[in-house]
């Protein structure tokens, strides 16, 4: 046994290494956000040197902890302006517009800046009027950003945030 002291280290979860990771390249860009409400949609970021996309988290929590970590940064963020469709049930309705509404509600939280935006507004500007097809915006993003990997969850937030950058 040697008198040397002891060296304790502190563990680091991964997730507060991303974290630290994420801040880090973040800190001197101004972010564009850009929402696809609802289950299926997405979440990205757009920045100078930054181009991040997200499926929409599954928990209100996890959505509020990705947003506070960008917030700082963000100088702007558009809100795809949606509305309940004639043939969706009233659980689903009222399920969307909670949904909705805790999205704003955390925007204005957290002080970011945003915008709501029509799908036909931001799809006219980005060239891809969709009539409903997904695939439609999907192929666009993949144009956009050829190295990154483009999802049907993602390329709308992804040509949002492009908006929101472009309009801002």
């Amino acid at each position: 046994m040697t008198n040397e002291p002891e060296t304790i280290l502190e563990y680091e979860p991964p997730a507060l290494k991303a974290i630290a990771q994420r801040k880090e390249r973040t800190m001197d860009q101004n972010l564009y956000l850009g929402i696809d409400p609802g289950q299926s949609g997405g979440i990205a970021v757009l920045g100078d040197t930054l181009t991040e996309a997200y499926k929409m988290p599954s928990t209100e929590r996890d959505l509020a902890d990705l947003l506070e970590e960008y917030a700082p940064y963000i100088k702007g963020a558009a809100i795809e302006a949606v509305h309940s469709f004639p043939k969706q049930g009233v659980a689903s309705s009222f399920a969307f517009g909670r949904s909705y509404g805790f999205l704003r509600g955390l925007l204005i939280a957290l002080r970011i800046p945003f915008r709501e935006v029509a799908p036909g507004s931001w799809q006219r500007a980005m060239g891809c009027l969709t009539k409903g097809d997904k695939n439609v915006s999907k192929a666009r993003a993949q144009q956009m950003w050829p190295k990154l990997k483009i999802t049907h969850a993602t390329a709308d937030s992804l040509l949002i945030a492009e908006w929101a950058r472009r309009t801002a």
